[in-house]
């Protein structure tokens, strides 16, 4: 409801997919899917983590913290999508269009500061392997992934409060199928040069610089097998980071493809993109990094045989 003389908006209008209403029910399912997929894969690459001893190690404790993030992340805005394809209302409330921005940013933001520390963490692992379990202690390992959660958990607090004070024009439609703070920030009718400018000065450091730390880490990691010439040292090195650059590559190019190109006449085009970077990729992780990863697949396969043992 729009109250015209005042500009007060007590909800908003979400974007529906362009999607042909006879194939509604079929991406429905597909969505589902997707979602459920993501929940089982996250849940379960956690699950093998607490329970395995031998992956209480930095790398793993940084991975579940990944996962979790990712899980949450999508529960963010697919219940919300699945639940407007169903009821085809597509309608979602103030209060609850500010509170999906602001978990869309704590854990949108989190997964980009865990793959810059797990970036690091391949980096001493590779080239100060001597000194790791020094430099990579457990007290060390906890204070950063809290340090993180609490500096997102205040800068998406920030940004949210900053939103809240801004009245709304009559427009309420939002061109997505959630709430995203660049989106909410063309519909507020007032002066937005504060939110603007604290976008700028704290939105483009929090992507860039972990972007930044992960390129020297990996300039360094590349540095250094360089100068071994043993093949097989070479051919471990890139197992080892293979899966944490397959899903550096797919978080920051969907990033770079919402945010920095956005198909401004392709709206189909854009909604893909989005679609890869909010569902696609918190779904495809787990798999990366099992499928991948030896260490993951040996502990699936020792769960698996303890249970039938125990059958």
């Amino acid at each position: 409801m729009i109250m015209k003389n005042q500009t007060v908006i007590f909800f908003f209008i979400l974007q529906d997919l362009p999607i042909p209403l006879e194939h509604q029910s079929l991406f429905y399912v597909l969505f589902l899917a997707m979602y459920l997929v993501t929940i089982m894969g996250n849940f379960i690459i956690i699950t093998l983590i607490l329970l395995n001893s031998h992956l209480h190690t930095p790398m793993y404790f940084f991975l579940s913290n990944l996962s979790f993030s990712d899980l949450c992340f999508s529960s963010v805005t697919m219940p919300k999508l699945l639940t407007n394809m169903q009821s085809q209302d597509p309608s979602i409330s103030y209060v609850g269009c500010l509170t999906q921005m602001y978990f869309f940013m704590v854990f949108g933001n989190m997964e980009n500061f865990l793959l810059m520390v797990m970036a690091y963490d391949r980096y001493v692992a590779i080239c100060f392997p001597l000194h790791y379990s020094s430099i990579m202690s457990p007290k060390l390992c906890v204070c950063v992934v809290a340090m993180s959660w609490v500096f997102n958990v205040l800068y998406s607090m920030l940004h949210t409060l900053l939103l809240a004070r801004l009245s709304f024009c009559e427009d309420n439609m939002i061109p997505q199928f959630f709430c995203d703070i660049s989106a909410l920030l063309k519909l507020a009718c007032p002066d937005i040069f504060i939110n603007e400018l604290m976008v700028f000065i704290l939105g483009g450091p929090v992507i860039v610089i972990p972007f930044s730390l992960i390129i020297v880490s990996y300039v360094q990691i590349v540095y250094s097998i360089l100068k071994v010439s043993s093949v097989r040292v070479i051919h471990k090195v890139f197992s080892i980071c293979g899966s944490h650059l397959s899903v550096i590559s797919l978080f920051y190019g969907t990033i770079i493809g919402v945010y920095l190109c956005p198909s401004v006449n392709d709206s189909v085009k854009e909604t893909v993109i989005v679609m890869m970077y909010t569902v696609v990729t918190p779904m495809l992780n787990p798999f990366i990094y099992s499928l991948r990863n030896r260490d993951m697949k040996e502990a699936l396969i020792r769960v698996f045989c303890k249970k039938k043992i125990t059958f």
